[in-house]
């Protein structure tokens, strides 16, 4: 039982060591990338859901049409 815990804290220790040493490996995107990457997620979000929008408003003409006629 003793020796189990011991591994385990073993375990924890290695696991955070080798986390760290992969993070200084990381290229992190610098803050002009990362607004530049925002505004486009942003923009194309937009046009997107304007898309939807309006296929949204289209279908529903078509279906109050529809049941108009009947």
């Amino acid at each position: 039982m003793a020796e189990e815990k011991k591994t385990v804290k073993k375990d924890r220790g290695r696991w955070f060591r080798e986390m760290r040493s992969e993070l200084k490996k990381v290229v992190w995107p610098t803050p002009k990338k990362v607004a530049a990457n925002t505004g486009t997620v942003i923009l194309y979000s937009a046009i997107v859901g304007a898309c939807i929008w309006v296929f949204d408003g289209v279908a529903a003409l078509f279906i109050r049409t529809l049941l108009n006629l009947f």
